[in-house]
């Protein structure tokens, strides 16, 4: 049964205020910050995650009230250049044949690849997240998906009251899917967002990835640094053959577990498109995009290679994906809150998910998040199109960092280019 949405009574931007969103108006739509993004005061069970997420709403004449467009108006639309599995593969060069200009609303070819599993660990409870995949799978051609999911508990989690983990499960899922479709999926749910349930979720999620064979688990939440973190790190090492895959955050400056050593840190670019075409013209930062030395992580070994650029600190990112919510991805999700039908999404909540999907397509499985970015770093030193060079563009507090050759403290080693090099 379809759950009614509360507030439907209420005007849009009045609703948003109440929820705790801070929206902005333009003529095609509104974006704004979900609540789950916004620092999360911490509670009686010690640090509480938020997730990395951004959303636009397509113009008033076209949302139902929360805002997403209507079930029966299909993406891609004429007008909306938002990105889909197509026009994102063409861009990374993950199908044979990519389009000159990748225009989301003329290609079609989607990514193929993928196998084992990739975990997500989310919080809350999301019981249409099965069926949303399969409704995105459809609307984009991609092949029906394998989801599994588990409670961390045994039972079934309470639904976020503000709907944003909702939409955050469903972007990982589908992210996950687009870039590796023949992937199967596991989706870990906790009792809430503390972050004593999140790290048992995803200690299970290791454990569940690991004994299907190997995999990746994809982490889209955070908190601000703290000094006890470096006790913390021993969870992404108890499973062999496991790659975390942890987003950067949505505002300058550095969060965990993105800043551990132990992940494969994921940031956040932004893809330019001619405003007349729609073609690609190139990617650039996304000053937003959660990056900069960590506070209390050591530099890795495999960050010695650039030891000029993040001394003695461990640096994130390690590598990015389009994050800015100007330039999102079409999701699709039945929410109680916001309502159901396609929803444009941001924020670094993309990119884990999509860089855990395009590590597993690689089909190399490194036995730990270490040796993934060991493959990865050594390739800066050869100019063989494995990463996209991100070198316009500046990021971090105060803005004052700025994207170099190379590795660099906005976008990493940049973005991805194929599946050689991961």
């Amino acid at each position: 049964m379809r759950r009614a949405a509360p507030f439907a009574f209420l005007s849009f931007s009045l609703a948003l205020l109440l929820l705790g969103f801070a929206p902005s108006v333009s003529a095609q739509g509104h974006g704004f910050t979900p609540k789950s993004t916004l620092p999360q005061p911490d509670g009686p069970a010690g640090r509480m995650a938020r997730t990395h997420l951004r959303m636009y709403v397509p113009a008033p004449q076209k949302m139902t009230f929360g805002a997403a467009v209507q079930p029966n108006e299909l993406p891609p639309f004429p007008g909306y250049i938002f990105e889909t599995p197509a026009s994102i593969g063409c861009i990374y060069h993950l199908v044979p044949n990519p389009i000159p200009g990748c225009n989301p609303n003329a290609t079609t070819e989607n990514p193929s690849g993928g196998s084992r599993v990739i975990a997500v660990v989310d919080a809350f409870d999301d019981p249409t997240a099965a069926s949303d995949l399969a409704t995105f799978s459809a609307q984009f051609g991609l092949p029906p998906a394998s989801v599994t999911v588990v409670y961390l508990t045994g039972s079934e989690p309470n639904l976020d009251p503000s709907g944003s983990w909702e939409l955050e499960e469903s972007t990982d899922l589908q992210m996950a899917h687009a870039m590796a479709p023949g992937a199967n999926l596991i989706l870990v749910e906790t009792p809430d967002n503390s972050f004593a349930n999140l790290f048992d979720g995803t200690i299970l999620a290791g454990e569940l990835v690991a004994a299907a064979g190997g995999g990746e688990v994809s982490i889209s939440w955070g908190h601000a640094e703290f000094s006890e973190e470096t006790e913390v790190d021993a969870v992404f090492t108890l499973f062999p053959g496991v790659v975390y895959v942890a987003s950067s955050g949505d505002a300058p400056g550095v969060e965990y577990p993105s800043a551990s050593p132990y992940v494969v840190s994921a940031g956040g670019t932004t893809i330019s498109r001619n405003v007349n075409t729609g073609n690609f013209i190139l990617e650039t930062t996304w000053q937003d995009g959660g990056s900069g030395p960590s506070q209390f992580e050591p530099r890795p070994q495999f960050q010695n290679f650039v030891r000029y650029i993040v001394g003695n600190s461990r640096g994130t990112p390690d590598v990015s994906f389009d994050a800015n919510l100007n330039t999102g991805v079409w999701v699709f999700d039945t929410n109680a809150v916001y309502g159901t039908g396609w929803y444009v999404v941001g924020g670094t909540s993309v990119s884990a998910p999509a860089l855990a999907g395009i590590i597993n397509a690689a089909g190399r499985f490194h036995n730990s998040s270490q040796d993934e970015n060991q493959e990865m770093y050594r390739h800066i030193f050869f100019d063989n199109g494995d990463f996209r060079d991100i070198t316009y563009g500046n990021c971090g507090l105060n803005i004052g960092t700025f994207a170099l050759p190379g590795y660099d403290l906005c976008t990493g080693l940049g973005s991805d280019l194929g599946l050689r090099g991961k």
